[in-house]
């Protein structure tokens, strides 16, 4: 299983601190020789400060170590707020190597705050967070499609705990235990995903992949079905139920086409049952999936049509 270091982060209280005129040479010139620094210049009175604070140092500790952040009190500091020129609050400036490296003003997404952190922790040699997480996902995506399903729940669960509002992590823990067939326990995390994340096309394939793994618990044999729709092709129940069963088994084309041919011959049965049940298996495959991609294609031309 891929180690994530968590608990090798530094302290928070390594990681952020008040500096001073006394203190500024130390707490930054000399610190960033060796990790980038950081320094929001700020002042009680400015409201977007305080808004834009608390989010710079969230993205600072998610570096784990990566920059180190500085907050000065311009208030208490106009000397050194002359000398770098700073003419509006709040400014951000990031050092490294005792110079100024990069910097912005004003309060700006938070989007844009965690990129800046990124190139900061780039430009001194460490490896930026987004990249970290990326590469433990594909991780944890690898241990998942091989088989190794228990390291790829506890990977994804590393991940939450450093991001709990990582989509790609909440749906990988997912479909980890639906792998595992522990179906009430995939639904209960499912339901506990923030609200900001429970739209995203992660949490919603998995949504899609839990509802057909709810399905195939009542699937009935495959064989059976086939006969009895061989035997009367309009039967459109036996059809459902043998593409129901067909998906069970692995064999999503075949529980396409299954559909498919339900919709071609009564598109409005069961109140378009064949319809919903296509989007449900599109919508828990890869954007990039090829019978996705086919069946969709065959879907709109009926549609259409």
């Amino acid at each position: 299983m891929m180690d994530l270091n968590l608990n090798a982060a530094p302290a928070a209280d390594d990681l952020i601190k008040d500096s001073t005129e006394a203190t500024f040479m130390a707490d930054v010139i000399e610190t960033s020789q060796n990790t980038p620094v950081i320094v929001d210049f700020w002042a009680p009175w400015c409201g977007p400060c305080k808004t834009l604070g608390p989010q710079l140092e969230s993205a600072v500790r998610a570096a784990k170590g990566a920059v180190k952040m500085v907050k000065v009190n311009v208030d208490e500091a106009q000397m050194i707020a002359g000398q770098l020129q700073i003419q509006s609050i709040p400014t951000v400036y990031a050092f490294h190597k005792g110079q100024p490296i990069d910097g912005f003003q004003g309060a700006v997404p938070e989007s844009e705050i965690k990129a800046f952190v990124d190139r900061v922790a780039k430009a001194g040699g460490g490896e930026a967070p987004g990249e970290a997480m990326s590469e433990a996902i594909a991780a944890a995506e690898e241990m998942l499609a091989e088989g190794a399903v228990t390291d790829a729940a506890q990977t994804f669960s590393a991940i939450l705990g450093e991001d709990p509002n990582h989509a790609g992590a909440y749906g990988g823990l997912v479909r980890a235990h639906i792998t595992l067939g522990e179906l009430d326990q995939a639904e209960a995390i499912l339901n506990g995903a923030p609200a900001e994340i429970s739209k995203s096309p992660e949490l919603e394939a998995a949504h899609a992949q839990l509802e057909l793994a709810r399905q195939a618990e009542d699937a009935g044999p495959v064989d059976d079905l086939r006969a009895a729709v061989e035997a009367n092709p309009d039967d459109s129940q036996a059809r459902f139920d043998l593409a129901l069963a067909m998906h069970a088994n692995n064999d999503i084309e075949g529980a396409v086409d299954q559909l498919l041919e339900l919709f071609r011959r009564d598109r409005d049965w069961n109140d378009g049952a064949a319809k919903s049940q296509l989007f449900t298996i599109f919508e828990a495959l890869k954007p990039n999936d090829p019978i996705m991609l086919n069946g969709r294609r065959k879907l709109s031309s009926m549609i259409f049509a």
